[in-house]
């Protein structure tokens, strides 16, 4: 499906922008903060054995007319499309998750974002980290502390790949490693069936979602625990206690257009095969 094929009205609309559609950067801030806010990250669909499929028509089907949500793959993929459409010049990329991991840590490239080039220099677009995905564009520059809606963040060099990092409550917690060189959408599609299929990823049995929340906070959904975490890192936590939660909070707390079944399958292979309260460095 071409940038002209893309149905940029129906995603303006899906995340609520009135604003200017020029591929500035201020333009960018604002899509990247009204995506982020109105598109939860959720995983659901692996857990109901249905690997994202990563073509243009089917997510605008899910994710615009469906209103559903999508992980990193999902995300980015609509996202730069919808860029496109609307002018701006985009470089696919991929990042090694360290996420609670050693800054060089040996990780493969597991993560989909994007550089978009504009008058300014180079800036980094990615809406499918979850719970810390940065809700502005962020300059792609060594060193600098850069203000977002949320977090303070900052790009630090590890032999040769940019670390995104951010300033929480204990200090800079690094994020990812970007890979400086441009992907091709083949790569992205055999990441995607690994990440969705292989038995060790935490998307087969546990229940994941995220989404900025008011007030500069974030929210995340690991299974039965609920964090709500403000931009000095500082969370408070509860646990749902019946099945009945996890529509309310899904629907309600994450906007999930999401069915009754779905939701009760969903939690069905939790109690089967999740890692329960266990906690995990990427959705902590």
């Amino acid at each position: 499906m071409s940038a002209a094929q893309f149905n940029v009205d129906a995603w303006l609309d899906r995340i609520g922008y009135r604003g200017p559609t020029s591929p500035t950067l201020e333009t960018l801030n604002r899509l990247i903060f009204a995506h982020a806010h109105a598109v939860s990250y959720e995983t659901l669909d692996i857990m109901l054995g249905r690997p994202p499929k990563l073509d243009i028509a089917t997510l605008q089907a899910k994710m615009i007319d469906g209103g559903r949500g999508g992980y990193c793959f999902e995300q980015n993929m609509l996202f730069r499309a919808a860029l496109r459409a609307l002018g701006y010049r985009i470089t696919s990329l991929q990042g090694r998750v360290v996420r609670g991991l050693a800054i060089d840590a040996p990780r493969p490239a597991i993560h989909m974002l994007q550089q978009v080039e504009l008058p300014e220099g180079s800036y980094l677009a990615d809406v499918g980290f979850g719970n810390l995905a940065p809700t502005c564009a962020l300059s792609l520059k060594p060193l600098a502390e850069q203000e977002t809606p949320h977090e303070t963040m900052r790009f630090i060099d590890v032999e040769g790949e940019l670390t995104l990092q951010a300033l929480l409550r204990h200090g800079w917690e690094h994020i990812y490693r970007v890979i400086p060189y441009p992907r091709y959408d083949a790569e992205y599609d055999i990441t995607n069936w690994y990440t969705a299929t292989h038995p060790q990823t935490p998307y087969q049995g546990n229940i994941i979602a995220a989404r900025p929340g008011p007030n500069r906070t974030r929210v995340t959904m690991y299974n039965a625990r609920v964090t709500v975490r403000d931009a000095e890192g500082r969370a408070e936590k509860r646990w749902l206690s019946n099945d009945q939660e996890y529509h309310d909070v899904l629907r309600g707390e994450f906007g999930l257009n999401i069915s009754d079944q779905e939701i009760d399958q969903c939690v069905t292979v939790m109690k089967a095969k999740g890692t329960g309260d266990a906690p995990h460095p990427f959705f902590g």
